[in-house]
C-alpha cells in the first residue's frame, strides 16, 4: 500500500484511499461478491450500497499490488460522491446503476488527466468521451485510467514508460496490448467491465491473454469523440469483461450517433438473441493456420470447431492467404502514417518523451509516399472485392484469437517480431470493416487460456456475441483470473422480439439459415430471432417450379394440418419493400399463426400454385425434406 501511494505521488496523481463508507453486506459477502452486472444489481435490489461497492472495488485494487495496471485512480471521495449522485437505485432507468468500470488511459473522464502512457503528453480532461457520458448516463461509475502501449500503439502491453501490468493468468506472459490495465483489471474481478480501444487487435489480444471477453464492435457504433486516435479511420472503443452480457451491456449502453465524430454510423442496437442452427463459419483451412509450432494451441482451436459444430454450427475451411494480406498492410505499409498524424505534435517536438519502440515504429512513416498511399488503398479495395463474396458465403469466421504466447523475456530480445505475430489473427479486421468478439474457451493442455475470435461483417455485432454467449457457456470455463465458474452467474434472457424499426417475418424455405435465398434476407440487414413452428393448421408443398426448389405453406379449415418448422427473422422496415419485389407467383406474404400463439408476417402460397406439387407436410418442415431427399 504505501509503496503504491509512493508510485502514484511519483506519476503526480492522488493517492488511494480506502476511508469508504461501511458495507451493507457483511465484509465476507462483499468480499466474494462477483462484481457481474447480475450479481451487483441483485446485491443493490437487497440493499446493499454503492458506496460499499466501491469501497471493494478499491480494496481488491489495492490487494493486488501490481502498480502497473492504473495510471490514475479515483480517490474514495470521488467515488462516494459519483455513487450519492446516483439517486434510489433505478435499474430501469439506468441499466449499469452503481457498476464499476475502468477505462483506457487514452480516452478521456472528465476530472481525470489523461496521458495516452505519455508524462510529457498529460492534460486534465475537463468533458467526458461521448462513450464515457453514454455510460455515466445509464448509471456507471468510472473508478479509473489504465495503462496501454503508448498511445495505443502495439499488442504486447509492455511499450509504456510506467510498471508493466502483469498479467493475471500468468505474470511470465506479456499482458497483452495495448489495452494491457483494462484486460488485466477485469481478469482479476476488481471491476465490472473496463474500455479499451481497438485498431488492429487491442481489444481481443489481450482479452485471449487474460482469458477474459474481449469485444470489437463495428466502426462507428460507439462515437470516438474525446479519444485520443492511434488511426482514426480504424479506431473503435472496445470492452472487456468477464462474460459476454456484461460486455454487451455496455456496449449497447454506449451505441448512438454522435454528430459531432465524423466517423459515427448509423446502426440499429443489437441484442442478444438464440442462434439458429446451420450457422455457417468460415475457418482458415489447415495448410494456412498460423500456429508458429505451438501444438497445444491448435488443439485448442480444433476443440473449440468441434464445440461449435455440436451447437449446430457448420464449418468451412478456406484459404486465409488474402487476409494475411490484407493484416500485412497496416503495420508494413502506408496507415503507420496515420499514427504518425495521430501524434505528430508530439513526434516532432517531444521526440525524447516516447517510448522507444513507439518511438521508432511511428518514425516509420517517413519512408512512405503519398504516393505509396494511394497504391496500398488500391490494394486494399483489390483485396476487399476478393474477400467480398468469401464473407458473405458465410455467416461469420471463426479463427484462433491468437497463434502462441509469448514471455516477457521474448520481448527483451525481440521488441517488434512477437507483436506482429500476435496480431495474425486480428490486424485484417478493421481494414476490412468486419465487428468481431473475442470469447475464452476451457484451458490449453499446459493450462493456458483458451481462446477464440468470431468475426462478421459490419453490422452483424449481435450475431457473433450471441454465439460467442452460446459458446462460452457451453465451455464453462473459470472466469478471468477469479476461479469462478461461469456457470455461477444466470444466463440472462435472451431477446427474441424485433426492434422498433424491424419487422418479424417467418421463413418456411429457401430463404432460412444456410440455404439457397438467405443472402436477400441477410443482405438487408436481416437477422435470425429464433425457430419455431406454426399452429397445427397448415401443410407444406414442394413447389414444381424452380430452381432454387422452393415450399409452398397453406393453411387449412378442415382440420387436416401440423405444425410445420420454421424461421423467424428481423427484417428493417425500410428494407421489407424491395425485399416483396423479389417474390415470384404463387407465393407472397401472409399472416402466419404460429404454434406459441404469437402472429408474424411470412411466407404464403396461393392454391393455385400447388399444381404439380408434392405435399411433404409428413416431414415437418422444409430442411427435415431436403435431408431425407439427400439420403
Amino acid at each position: 500500500m504505501v509503496q503504491m501511494r509512493r508510485l502514484f505521488r511519483v506519476r503526480g496523481i492522488e493517492s488511494l484511499r480506502i476511508n469508504m463508507l461501511e458495507p451493507q453486506m457483511s465484509p465476507s459477502a462483499l468480499t466474494s461478491l462477483p462484481f457481474s452486472i447480475y450479481s451487483l444489481h441483485a446485491a443493490y435490489a437487497q440493499g446493499t450500497t454503492a458506496q460499499s461497492v466501491l469501497s471493494e472495488v478499491l480494496r481488491r485494487i489495492e490487494a493486488l499490488d501490481d502498480p502497473g495496471i492504473f495510471i490514475h485512480l479515483a480517490t474514495a471521495d470521488a467515488l462516494n460522491a459519483a455513487a450519492f449522485a446516483l439517486g434510489p437505485f433505478d435499474p430501469v432507468a439506468k441499466p449499469l446503476w452503481g457498476i464499476p468500470f475502468a477505462v483506457k488511459d487514452n480516452i478521456d473522464v472528465a476530472g481525470m488527466p489523461t496521458s495516452a502512457a505519455c508524462p510529457d503528453f498529460i492534460y486534465q480532461a475537463t468533458t467526458d468521451a461521448f462513450a464515457v457520458a453514454q455510460l455515466k448516463a445509464a448509471g456507471a461509475i468510472p473508478v479509473g485510467k489504465t495503462n496501454l502501449d503508448q498511445f495505443a500503439t502495439g499488442l504486447v502491453g509492455v511499450r509504456t514508460p510506467y510498471p508493466v501490468p502483469r498479467n493475471a493468468i500468468d505474470p511470465a506472459i506479456v499482458p497483452g496490448g495495448s489495452s494491457s490495465g483494462s484486460s488485466v483489471i477485469v481478469s482479476y474481478g476488481a471491476v465490472t467491465f473496463s474500455l479499451g480501444t481497438d485498431t488492429a487487435g487491442s481489444g481481443r489480444v489481450p482479452a485471449a491473454l487474460n482469458n477474459i471477453v474481449g469485444l470489437k464492435p463495428s466502426l462507428g457504433m460507439i462515437s470516438n469523440s474525446g479519444v485520443i486516435p492511434a488511426c482514426r479511420t480504424l479506431d473503435t472503443i472496445s470492452v472487456f469483461a468477464l462474460t459476454v452480457a456484461d460486455a454487451f451491456k455496455a456496449f449497447t449502453g454506449m451505441v448512438a450517433y454522435d454528430a459531432a465524430d465524423a466517423f459515427s454510423r448509423l446502426a440499429p442496437t443489437p441484442a442478444l438473441r438464440v442462434v439458429p442452427k446451420n450457422t455457417k463459419i468460415a475457418v482458415p483451412n489447415c495448410a494456412s493456420r498460423i500456429f508458429n509450432g505451438d501444438d497445444a494451441q491448435a488443439q485448442s482451436f480444433d476443440h473449440s470447431l468441434d464445440r461449435l459444430a455440436s451447437l449446430g454450427a457448420e464449418i468451412v475451411e478456406i484459404d486465409f492467404q488474402p487476409f494475411y494480406d490484407v493484416a500485412a498492410l497496416l503495420y508494413h505499409g502506408p496507415w503507420v502514417a496515420e499514427r504518425y498524424a495521430a501524434i505528430r505534435t508530439v513526434y516532432e517536438t517531444q521526440l525524447e518523451s516516447l517510448h522507444p519502440v513507439t518511438r521508432m515504429i511511428v518514425g516509420g512513416a517517413e519512408k512512405f509516399s503519398a504516393a505509396d498511399t494511394f497504391e496500398a488503398m488500391y490494394q486494399l479495395a483489390d483485396l476487399r472485392r476478393m474477400l467480398e463474396p468469401v464473407i458473405a458465403s458465410v455467416d461469420m469466421l471463426c479463427v484462433p484469437s491468437i497463434p502462441t504466447f509469448y514471455n516477457l523475456n521474448d520481448l527483451d530480445s525481440d521488441p517488434v517480431g512477437p507483436n506482429t505475430q500476435l496480431g495474425a489473427y486480428t490486424n485484417f479486421v478493421n481494414l476490412l470493416d468486419m465487428c468481431g468478439i473475442t470469447v475464452p474457451t476451457q484451458p490449453r493442455q499446459d493450462g493456458r487460456p483458451g481462446s477464440v475470435t468470431l468475426l462478421a461483417r459490419w453490422g452483424a455485432d449481435g450475431e457473433v456475441a450471441s454465439l460467442a454467449d452460446a459458446l462460452h457457456r457451453a465451455e464453462d470455463p473459470l472466469l478471468g483470473a477469479t476461479g469462478l465458474a461461469l456457470a455461477s452467474i444466470p444466463a440472462q434472457p435472451l431477446c427474441t422480439d424485433p426492434s422498433s424499426d424491424e419487422i418479424a417475418v417467418a421463413l418456411v424455405g429457401a430463404h432460412m439459415q444456410g440455404l439457397p435465398l438467405n443472402h436477400q434476407i441477410v443482405g438487408r440487414g436481416g437477422r435470425f430471432l429464433y425457430a419455431a413452428d406454426t399452429a397445427a393448421d397448415y401443410r407444406i408443398y414442394s413447389l414444381a417450379a424452380g430452381p432454387p426448389e422452393r415450399p409452398g405453406l397453406v393453411r387449412q379449415t378442415d382440420g387436416s394440418g401440423a405444425a410445420i418448422a420454421l424461421e423467424v427473422w428481423a427484417m428493417p422496415q425500410a428494407a421489407f419493400g424491395a425485399f416483396m419485389l423479389e417474390i415470384p407467383q404463387p407465393l407472397g406474404i401472409g399472416t402466419i399463426n404460429l404454434s406459441n400463439g404469437l402472429q408474424v408476417k411470412g411466407f404464403l402460397c396461393e392454391p393455385a400454385g400447388l399444381e404439380g406439387a408434392d405435399d411433404i407436410t409428413q416431414f415437418g418442415g422444409w430442411r427435415n425434406y431436403l435431408a431425407r431427399e439427400a439420403v
